[in-house]
């Protein structure tokens, strides 16, 4: 693979990822604007909706610096992504485990449901990012 298309991968990678981030914000506040302008109160909307927006935040973050320093890469540079993408679907694969756990805790312990939406807000986010590390890395792979 050439140096020019593997940016232009890592490039489309990361604006896949800002845009993740910025519908999960738009959704999280969209969400905690509803439950705020009505007499609703849903604690596991509450916590979906913060835990949701709070991940959002955290991806535009990563993904708009890490744009701005997106370069040409070598053969070792190449070598280190492809690694630390694998490292990044392992670590999703886990967040998809730890926002279970939230879940069976939040459920077993006294039906705590603000616990069980912040459990399901972190898988979403997990499986989300698992499947966008996964297509990058099904295209480098080529």
């Amino acid at each position: 693979m050439y140096a020019d298309t593997l940016q232009a991968l890592e490039r489309a990678h990361l604006l896949r990822l800002i845009v993740w981030g910025a519908a999960s914000v738009l959704a999280g506040t969209a969400i905690l604007a509803w439950l705020r302008a009505g007499v609703r109160e849903s604690s596991l909307l509450k916590h979906f909706a913060m835990m949701s927006a709070a991940w959002g935040v955290m991806d535009l973050v990563v993904g708009l610096v890490l744009l701005t320093r997106l370069s040409i890469r070598d053969i070792a540079g190449a070598t280190r992504l492809d690694r630390l993408l694998w490292l990044n679907i392992g670590l999703d694969a886990g967040y998809v485990l730890v926002g279970l756990t939230f879940i069976v805790v939040g459920w077993r312990v006294g039906r705590r449901l603000g616990l069980v939406g912040a459990g399901t807000a972190v898988i979403v986010q997990g499986f989300a990012l698992a499947l966008l590390d996964l297509v990058l890395a099904a295209q480098i792979s080529r």
